[in-house]
């Protein structure tokens, strides 16, 4: 999730079109483009395999501290905490965020190919494991926690999360779950104005379960098997059915910015951030916010930067800020994080894929599109669309992003292209095999039903 950091002041909301100008003011020529993956992963005490807590000398304050004094990052602090970690202004690197159980998140920045996402995340791992390495911390990437309970998973230090904390149980049956025992790979991509956009995003939209199903990564609960290919993306249908879901006006004449921000006007706002602490503000909109109908801060309006924080809060299956996030893939170990780009750039930023994919989707209405959603986190690549298995279609997805990404011919310094990310994903539709189905299979004969053996196996 974001981080807010004070800044000069923003800017007031003067009208509805200063929401929908902040979003178009995003789009970009095709050469600007930019890919920007994100990648979250449990850390854990290696001597008991416990999560481990924000203080003490083995602690996320203590990783945190290790990763500014050997690898020169900035801190971002939220009172006397370090919540986040920046880099200088000219640094790459991006930055590193804390989700609410002490999950720990790169966000990288904005890179041209998908080449650079996996020197980004190869350098990320190396620094974190050398950190951990001296304090005894590991690094696990899976879609859901498969051993610690809610009790046992410590909450950060941030004050948008006791905000979130509080609400969920409200509105949801699992959005604890999301908070505290879920990870997940990004990926943010450019668009270059309102009709690419539009294409994007019913595109992603309409295939994102399909992504969830090649990623599928989350098949255990609190040391046994859930009956899941992806729990984390059940977690999301009981969460919060507001700030959810498939976004089926994203597919109906005339969609654009307007109607995003006409959605996001009516979804309950969780905060404002003023002088460096978070009020609640739940169950109210963003609309009654513009009308000064706030009584957390009566008569006030909002700022532009209340818009960003309030953008960041939706959770739909693809997001829209100044970009489109790709929401719908479990969290996996650190060599699968580059196939997660590759899919979407490979589907998105080639006019040619993106024509094919958006032919693929065409005939697919709102009740297949929300039936595939519903049956991929059980039935993974066996959930149907179309009278075809998602495992068939994964099978003609992929050939598009190949295609897509041949044509970019963004070549290594081995002569390789970005297809190479790719063959992991190629390699589960051959042999219809995801990681979860793996990862089952292993706990019930290498492992002997011993959940610890996943702390190993899936080890960053």
């Amino acid at each position: 999730m974001s981080t807010r950091e004070d800044g000069p002041e923003s800017p007031l909301v003067e009208s509805k079109s200063d929401l929908v100008e902040y979003i178009a003011a995003g789009g970009k020529p095709r050469e600007q483009w930019r890919i920007g993956t994100e990648h979250e992963k449990f850390a854990f005490d290696t001597r008991d395999l416990r999560p481990i807590p924000y203080e003490g000398p083995a602690g996320v304050r203590a990783l945190l501290e290790g990763m500014i004094n050997r690898f020169g990052w900035e801190a971002i602090r939220e009172g006397d905490n370090i919540i986040a970690l920046k880099r200088a202004p000219g640094v790459p690197g991006g930055g590193v965020s804390l989700e609410p159980g002490g999950q720990i998140e790169l966000s990288g920045e904005p890179l041209a190919s998908v080449h650079e996402t996996c020197k980004e995340v190869a350098e990320h791992r190396r620094q974190v494991l050398e950190i951990g390495r001296d304090l005894g911390i590991g690094f696990m990437g899976l879609g859901f926690q498969p051993k610690w309970t809610l009790a046992e998973t410590p909450m950060m230090p941030k004050g948008r999360y006791k905000i979130m904390k509080e609400y969920m149980p409200k509105v949801g049956t699992l959005g604890l779950d999301m908070m505290f025992r879920s990870c997940t790979i990004q990926v943010n991509l450019d668009f270059a104005d309102e009709a690419d956009m539009r294409r994007k995003m019913r595109v992603g939209l309409a295939l994102q379960p399909l992504a969830t199903a090649l990623f599928a990564n989350s098949p255990f609960t609190e040391g046994r098997t859930n009956g899941f290919q992806s729990f984390r993306s059940e977690i999301w249908r009981n969460t919060d059915p507001e700030r959810t879901g498939m976004l089926d006006f994203a597919f109906e004449e005339g969609f654009g910015y307007e109607s995003y921000v006409d959605y996001a006007l009516e979804v309950p706002m969780y905060f404002v951030y003023r002088n460096g602490r978070y009020i609640d503000a739940t169950r109210r909109s963003f609309r009654d916010f513009m009308e000064g109908k706030l009584d957390v801060l009566p008569g006030e309006r909002p700022t532009i930067a209340d818009w960003a924080d309030h953008l960041s809060t939706l959770f739909p299956e693809v997001r829209m800020k100044r970009f489109l996030e790709m929401r719908g893939a479990d969290g996996g170990p650190w060599g699968r994080v580059c196939a997660l780009p590759a899919f979407w750039v490979g589907l998105l930023y080639d006019e040619g894929a993106l024509d094919e994919a958006c032919e693929l989707i065409r005939s697919w209405g709102s009740e297949e599109r929300q039936r595939l959603r519903d049956e991929v986190p059980v039935g993974g690549l066996r959930a149907r669309i179309g009278g075809r298995s998602a495992r068939e279609v994964a099978g003609d997805v992929l050939a598009i992003a190949k295609r897509g990404l041949a044509a970019r011919g963004n070549i290594d310094r081995m002569g390789s292209d970005e297809r190479q990310y790719l063959v992991s994903l190629e390699r589960v539709v051959e042999t219809g095999e995801t990681s979860a189905d793996r990862l089952v299979r292993l706990f019930h004969t290498t492992w002997g039903g011993d959940i610890d053996r996943a702390f190993v196996e899936e080890a960053f």
